[in-house]
């Protein structure tokens, strides 16, 4: 089992990729319908994803209550495509959210700009200049989503196992590339610790929804990591009491569980 996310910029062929890629592999290729679906399935308003799916979100928007709860959403959809095991990840940061999983393979493909160009001018049927703006507009965006949300740089290519270019290479060479890459690298070990970390993920992630959207604790930029047989909460608050609380809420939701809390108390904090 793998979890194989694909990064990619705009007119370098990501999605037939990763569809090629899940067939060579009998994997399953989470597109971004299905992100999208499971986002409105948990509650997030269908009207509001176009703010922030891969776009860099604008100033009152990078402030409304609403970032954080797509960010909240967001990692729970992915998180739970990728317990079903063997999924190919198209976009939407996965790259980051897993990059600490064992058995990940994160791929990024890039393609030279005359390249790019002339594939966006002949689906499109646009001008140099229309399909110029669009990269553009795409790369911008893609740097400030990953900036925004996961504060990491897209373009960077130390955040990837491999950069593949579909400028010399095909749908199919880079499939095969990316086939081979998961083959040497992901083995039995890679598959049992990936395991253990995506449980220990998914239930972190359902921690912090239930408490931000059943329990509501005004804590921001919530997050809970688990080592071993202790969770650790993370996040703002102006609010000693807020804290003492969602470290109680947390204790009931996982009684099995040691919660400490490393949330940090600002008098006067505002987020919004």
């Amino acid at each position: 089992m793998a979890i194989i996310t694909i990064s990619r910029e705009v007119a370098a062929l990501g999605d037939e990729v990763a569809a090629v890629l899940a067939e060579k592999l009998g994997y399953k290729f989470i597109t971004r319908k299905d992100v999208e679906k499971s986002l409105m399935e948990h509650g997030f308003p269908e009207n509001k994803l176009p703010k922030y799916d891969e776009r860099k979100p604008g100033f009152f928007a990078s402030l409304a209550k609403d970032r954080d709860e797509y960010l909240d959403l967001l990692h729970l959809a992915l998180l739970e495509a990728a317990d079903q095991g063997n999924v190919v990840f198209i976009g939407r940061g996965a790259f980051a959210l897993f990059s600490d999983v064992p058995n990940h393979i994160g791929i990024r493909l890039v393609a030279d700009e005359k390249t790019r160009l002339q594939r966006l001018m002949e689906e499109k049927n646009w001008d140099e200049k229309q399909a110029r703006q669009r990269i553009n507009e795409s790369d911008a965006n893609r740097i400030g989503f990953h900036k925004s949300f996961y504060n990491v740089d897209w373009d960077d290519c130390r955040n990837y196992t491999a950069v593949l270019n579909t400028g010399i290479l095909n749908c199919e060479s880079a499939a095969d590339t990316i086939v081979a890459i998961t083959k040497a690298l992901v083995n039995a070990e890679a598959e049992e610790k990936g395991k253990k970390k995506l449980d220990e993920m998914l239930m972190a992630q359902k921690l912090i929804n239930q408490l931000v959207f059943e329990h509501k604790v005004k804590v921001e930029f919530l997050h809970a990591v688990i080592e071993g047989n202790t969770v650790i909460l993370q996040g703002v608050s102006d609010s000693v009491a807020t804290v003492e609380l969602t470290s109680r809420l947390a204790s009931e939701i996982l009684p099995d569980y040691t919660i400490q809390s490393a949330i940090s108390v600002i008098h006067d904090f505002k987020a919004y």
